[in-house]
């Protein structure tokens, strides 16, 4: 069973066609990599992905589980995802404590405070629990805000150019990190950039796309 199956998802906005019958599978554990210029549609397609948009035809899976098709339209908080934006999101009035734990308010303190520490243990920066967003650096606020999804347990995670503000200098060694977290984790994602170097980098396929639409069949990178 594929964890992520997209069958001819379409979407417009207005006039505009932005998505053209996309369909791609991922399969478990592995890091798909969406590919393509700005405004080609790669994040429209995460964004139906996740629940945020709903498209005008085509069916979404999620461990074969329907999430969106002609008579379905599951909620974002029902499809068991974690996401990661470009801008991390953190709360900068939340210490990372705090950010990790908001979205597992519905567990018990103890659980709670446990698997924060858990997470921060994952992505290698135990002892930064109590400092605020604006302590740490750009590479390390992009890790916390992977801990936060994370934390969630989610079936599939969803990352929206999630290196692009981090200096170059240190974006690989981030891209190493995390790929070495998902690996050990067993965790399945789809990542989004217009990067190549990030895509070889971090993904195990891609899926390229141009205008809406997928331009080339997906293919491991090796």
């Amino acid at each position: 069973m594929n964890a992520l199956s997209v069958k001819n998802i379409s979407y417009a906005y207005g006039k505009t066609q932005i998505l053209k019958n996309v369909s791609f599978d991922v399969s478990q554990d592995k890091i798909v990599c969406l590919l393509g210029a700005s405004g080609c549609g790669k994040t429209t397609t995460l964004r139906t992905i996740a629940g945020l948009i709903k498209p005008s035809s085509g069916s979404i899976a999620i461990d074969g589980n329907t999430v969106f098709d002609y008579g379905t339209c599951m909620p974002p908080e029902k499809r068991g995802l974690g996401m990661v934006f470009q801008d991390h999101s953190l709360f900068p009035h939340l210490t990372v404590s705090g950010n990790i734990e908001f979205g597992i308010k519905h567990i018990a303190k103890k659980a709670r405070q446990q698997r924060m520490f858990e997470m921060l243990e994952l992505v290698q920066m135990p002892d930064v629990a109590k400092r605020y967003p604006h302590e740490l650096s750009g590479g390390q606020q992009q890790r916390i805000a992977i801990a936060r999804a994370m934390a969630r347990q989610p079936k599939l995670m969803l990352l929206d150019e999630p290196f692009s503000n981090i200096d170059h200098q240190t974006r690989f060694q981030i891209i190493a990190k995390v790929k070495s977290i998902f690996k050990a984790q067993g965790v399945t994602a789809i990542f989004v950039t217009h990067n190549e170097d990030e895509a070889s980098a971090f993904a195990d396929r891609l899926v390229r796309f141009n205008q809406g639409e997928v331009c080339e069949a997906t293919q491991f990178k090796t």
